[in-house]
């Protein structure tokens, strides 16, 4: 299922209010997306918990994947298909000692290096980013679109390009390499959601795997 997955969304509880989340969720199961990580920066284990098992009820066992940002701990719990870590958390060894052999593990990365050591780390897939500037990650330098193509022609396992992306930026992210995004506020902002991951996964196909 990893291996072809294009589209992957991130349910973020900074732009959504908490009784909103399981429509939203249930609106990106119904548009395509590959895979959903939930990310709760704010929320303690107990909320990240119970959040966690309701998007897991909504989400068919034949996918998307469910992913859980941090907290390796929970994932067991509430029956998560992966864990992401990002480069100041949890190595990769130690974030799947804690979630689970069989579990998937990916790593945020923000340069070629990163990418090659979380590869060597052993992660199943790397995020790539922020391409452009995201309100998401304010802090975080942009990487620009230029490393899309560095990380593709050293990095075997799947790269999700994200930060910034939107159905306006898609373009010159498909055309600097790209066969892999993370959309996160244009997807949780969007009136229709469906239709949206519809026409990004459209033009996603247009730069075939």
């Amino acid at each position: 299922m990893l291996a072809g997955a294009r589209l992957y969304a991130i349910v973020d509880t900074g732009y959504l209010e908490w009784d909103r989340i399981p429509h939203v969720t249930g609106q990106l199961v119904i548009g395509g997306v590959d895979i959903i990580q939930l990310r709760a920066k704010k929320l303690s284990l107990a909320k990240i918990a119970e959040l966690g098992k309701t998007i897991r009820a909504l989400i068919p066992a034949s996918g998307p994947l469910f992913v859980l940002n941090d907290h390796p701990q929970l994932v067991r719990e509430i029956g998560a298909d992966g864990i992401h870590v990002g480069q100041g958390d949890l190595s990769v060894a130690e974030a799947r000692a804690q979630a689970g052999s069989d579990v998937l593990v990916g790593k945020s990365t923000h340069s070629l290096e990163q990418a090659i050591a979380a590869e060597k780390e052993g992660a199943d897939y790397i995020g790539v980013g922020p391409i452009f500037a995201t309100p998401t990650k304010p802090d975080y330098v942009p990487v620009g679109p230029a490393l899309i193509g560095q990380v593709r022609a050293a990095v075997r396992v799947p790269q999700f390009c994200i930060g910034g992306i939107n159905e306006q930026t898609l373009p010159e992210v498909l055309a600097a390499g790209a066969h892999r995004i993370v959309i996160v506020s244009a997807l949780l902002q969007s009136t229709d959601i469906p239709a949206y991951c519809q026409r990004v996964c459209a033009k996603l196909e247009t730069n075939p795997l």
